[in-house]
């Protein structure tokens, strides 16, 4: 009997990579949701524009994309 080799393109670590791609923009989503107020004749721009929204939450989503990247083009160890 001969052996049959897996046709499949990624393996287990590619799916590893590809959900912790998908838990770090995940976590940059929701960072960057929110900002509800209560009174909406009040703006906040403390909480609108806060850093974590502006600049740490889009950090993330990259770097997520960046991640999800790598995890598709790692080539399967022999």
């Amino acid at each position: 009997m001969s052996e049959k080799k897996s046709t499949s393109m990624f393996t287990k670590e590619n799916y590893i990579w590809m959900v912790a791609g998908a838990a770090v923009m995940a976590l940059g989503w929701f960072l960057m949701a929110g900002g509800k107020s209560d009174n909406p004749a009040i703006f906040d721009d403390k909480e609108v524009y806060s850093t974590t929204r502006i600049t740490i939450a889009p950090i993330l989503i990259l770097l997520g994309l960046g991640i999800e990247i790598f995890a598709i083009f790692r080539k399967p160890k022999a």
